[in-house]
């Protein structure tokens, strides 16, 4: 059972104050901590390893008031609520009272240790050894990675869903997929739409139209300068993330990725974070009668310069 917020939380010697906010590790989905108001005296951050029995309305821990009141002050500033950011599938892992959960910002950067580098060179080594045998047979399962890039128009919507100038919307739509040996499977995607006031196109376009080729050179589709809808992929350009549209306390409405904490404005434009490139553009048409049309494109992530995967 997940540890219910307002629930009473009580040590081994007495009862200290209630939980006032839940932690998730947003990459096992589980509750990892718990936020304790002390009765008035600061929050406390508590292990989930610290513990020892849930009920609906209380929380016991393993530990004495005077450990949990030496633990270091909670700080709100390292954490981000579900409202802000968007992480697929944790949702469905809450099973908490509604109120503030939160999830830590991502490190940005993780030390390699020395054992795990040299682990991780004789898998390597070894691979290098087997390729040659195992070729053939790769090759054969991964044919349908090299098939044609697929540029056929698909409807997501239409443009009455959309309502604030230069705010994003997002559409979801489904499509059929082939990876490698994989029998084809429907999955669901996503874009974000802005209609952008003409200061929004400027930046995106600068004064030009963009236009999208496939492998061949060959032109697929030109987004005009003065088409006022903007598509954009749903994936941050940094390692591929789902985003969202949010309110930044300093920056105002923004596309805000969750796992590094990337910052784009209306235009895609990288505001904050370690994004290598803006948000990626679609090609986009709309129909006198509203429908919008994309064609599906994913880009490789982490790098400045756009190259077409999907």
């Amino acid at each position: 059972m997940q540890p219910q917020l307002k629930s009473k939380v009580r040590c081994t010697d007495r009862e200290v104050g209630e939980v006032a906010k839940v932690i998730m590790d947003p990459l096992s989905h589980e509750v990892s901590h718990l936020v304790v108001s002390m009765n008035g005296a600061g929050e406390r951050q508590v292990s989930m390893s610290a513990v020892q029995i849930v009920t609906d309305d209380l929380v016991k821990l393993r530990s004495s008031s005077s450990e949990v009141m030496a633990l270091p002050p909670f700080k709100r500033d390292d954490y981000v609520t579900l409202h802000e950011v968007e992480i697929p599938g944790l949702e469905k892992h809450i099973h908490v009272t509604p109120g503030e959960v939160l999830v830590p910002f991502p490190e940005l950067e993780r030390n390699v240790k020395r054992r795990k580098f040299f682990a991780n060179l004789t898998y390597v080594m070894g691979l290098f050894i087997g390729l040659p045998l195992a070729f053939p047979v790769l090759k054969y399962l991964m044919k349908p990675m090299y098939a044609p890039m697929d540029n056929r128009w698909l409807k997501i919507g239409n443009i009455g869903k959309v309502k604030v100038d230069d705010a994003g919307t997002q559409f979801k739509y489904k499509r059929n997929v082939k990876e490698a040996y994989m029998p084809e499977a429907e999955i669901e995607k996503n874009v974000w739409l802005v209609k952008a006031t003409p200061a929004v196109l400027e930046k995106v376009y600068q004064g030009k139209d963009m236009e999208f080729r496939d492998a061949t050179g060959k032109a697929l589709w030109t987004n005009k300068k003065d088409m006022p809808y903007l598509a954009f992929s749903g994936k941050c350009p940094h390692l591929g993330c789902g985003y969202k549209w949010r309110k930044h306390k300093v920056l105002g409405q923004v596309f805000l990725c969750p796992c590094h904490l990337s910052i784009y404005d209306a235009s895609g434009t990288v505001l904050e974070g370690p994004a290598p490139r803006p948000l990626d553009l679609l090609p986009i048409q709309v129909s006198p009668s509203g429908e919008v049309q994309i064609i599906d494109m994913e880009f490789k992530a982490g790098t400045k310069s756009q190259t077409r995967i999907v």
